[in-house]
């Protein structure tokens, strides 16, 4: 048995990296996982991994720059599990750079993927949470927004900050109906961070040491383990708070 048996959860963004180790890691607590992202084949090796840990995992294909689809994928969740438990917002698609090169394009996506979506998600989300008498809401931010030198990070750093925002707001205003909103600022070792770590060790040696333990996270036993103790009933007082899980390396004063 398993402290999370008959949840449900929606995770965006599950194909890989952070979004997996959080999948993974609500699995291994028994809630069935309803694995979103963009690359069919990706969500297929989640959906096997959390069926090796005993769970119930459904593969939805969305890109969540397409707003206006939420509602729909949101709704087939809950038709496939019965309900919806627990929203995850971890995808995100935007630009990275000096503001000078950024286009807008890039700028604008970066908040139709973050903000824009999320908002999608919790909105359509909302009424199968109240129906289950509440949910919990977990939306990924950075430690970027706190960054000493925010060069090339501006529009990351922007888009999470609105995201940040928009979590308190809903924590506020949905907590009577049993609605916990929180974000994480997570610093995990994905595929494109560990990618960059072999291609420039040296530097990537220097940022470890800025961390105060001294490592890089885990994506699901450093994340996704946070994530399934956040959304137990022991934090059930927890909501509208940003979480660090960066190893102690950010500044959230």
């Amino acid at each position: 048995m398993g402290s999370l048996d008959g949840k449900v959860a929606i995770v965006t963004g599950a194909g890989q990296g952070v979004g997996q180790g959080i999948a993974l890691a609500l699995a291994s607590e028994g809630a069935a996982i309803a694995v979103l992202g963009r690359t069919a084949a990706k969500l297929e090796t989640t959906c096997g991994l959390v069926r090796e840990r005993g769970a119930d995992a459904e593969p939805f294909a969305c890109d969540v720059a397409d707003t206006d689809a939420i509602p729909g994928v949101v709704d087939a969740v809950a038709g496939r599990f019965g309900g919806v438990d627990i929203l995850v917002n971890n995808a995100y698609s935007g630009g990275f750079g000096p503001l000078l090169e950024m286009s807008d394009e890039k700028f604008q996506r970066g908040f139709r993927t973050g903000p824009f979506a999320a908002f999608a998600f919790m909105k359509a989300c909302h009424p199968h949470m109240k129906a289950r008498g509440g949910g919990n809401i977990i939306n990924l931010v950075t430690s970027a927004m706190v960054r000493w030198d925010p060069t090339t990070y501006g529009a990351y750093a922007a888009a999470k900050q609105a995201l940040r925002s928009l979590t308190r707001t809903a924590a506020a205003e949905w907590g009577p109906d049993g609605i916990r909103a929180n974000s994480i600022a997570p610093h995990a070792l994905s595929p494109g961070l560990k990618r960059w770590t072999e291609a420039f060790p040296e530097a990537a040696e220097e940022f470890r040491k800025t961390i105060p333990l001294g490592y890089i996270g885990d994506c699901e036993e450093d994340i996704g383990n946070a994530v399934v103790a956040l959304v137990q009933p022991a934090l059930r007082y927890l909501t509208g708070a940003t979480v660090p899980l960066d190893g102690g390396q950010a500044h959230f004063g």
